[in-house]
């Protein structure tokens, strides 16, 4: 009898197990790598976005990019981008919401400050894109203005001296 329980429970775990590690698997979250520092103070960094096509998705991985130098800092990748984020006051974003609403918007200010980085034709594509239900998962190499953006945000009385 105690081995017909055992056989029943080890049954059921079995298949449940899978499904379980699909629900997870789905909902990675990309974090925003540092591939290099440049000598004009720009990083180059592969940022992710997730959006309904390509195009949603790589605005979204720019935005991403920004907004990680901005608040969050670069963890991930080379040691050579400054780990730490621009904006280190507390809750800066929501203090200064209507500042950063308009800066992030689509075809905002935030595009100055983000550039494409060339890529060679072929270079491993397959990595860079990811295709679910949802919506399309993009990988973009990209290389973020650290200096400018830290410029503006002195001259917006954001960052103080």
């Amino acid at each position: 009898m105690k081995y017909i329980v055992t056989s029943l429970l080890l049954l059921c775990l079995s298949t449940t197990a899978p499904a379980q590690q699909k629900r997870v698997a789905g909902n990675y979250a990309f974090k925003t790598e540092c591939l290099g520092l440049e000598l004009d103070g720009s990083q180059t960094l592969k940022a992710w976005g997730t959006g309904r096509n390509y195009s949603d998705a790589s605005v979204q991985a720019q935005k991403n990019a920004v907004r990680d130098v901005l608040f969050n800092g670069i963890m991930e990748g080379k040691s050579d981008c400054s780990r730490r984020p621009l904006v280190t006051e507390v809750n800066a974003q929501e203090k200064y919401r209507l500042f950063f609403n308009n800066f992030f918007a689509d075809g905002g200010p935030y595009l100055k400050y983000v550039l494409l980085k060339d890529e060679r034709i072929g270079d491993k594509i397959s990595r860079n894109r990811l295709r679910s239900r949802e919506g399309v998962t993009h990988g973009l190499v990209v290389r973020v203005m650290r200096g400018q953006l830290e410029q503006m945000l002195f001259q917006e009385g954001i960052l103080k001296n």
